[in-house]
């Protein structure tokens, strides 16, 4: 599942779609989406983290980007 689940983020990143764990677990299912990311990362993907406020309180989430699109 993991692999299936690789190949769908990557093409929603190639769309020029960011990512959020909350849209992962979502869209895909994806429960362990930093470690994807990992993944794609060490394949060579240069995908950036952006770091973004959350509204209910003052802790922050990651939002995922890839940067050749």
């Amino acid at each position: 599942m993991i692999h299936s689940q690789k190949i769908l983020i990557l093409n929603h990143l190639k769309q020029g779609h960011t990512l959020s764990q909350a849209e992962a677990i979502n869209l895909f299912m994806c429960y362990r989406l930093s470690a994807i990311i990992k993944c794609l990362r060490n394949a060579g993907y240069d995908i950036v983290t952006h770091k973004v406020k959350n509204r209910s309180n003052h802790a922050s989430h990651a939002r995922y980007e890839l940067k050749e699109v």
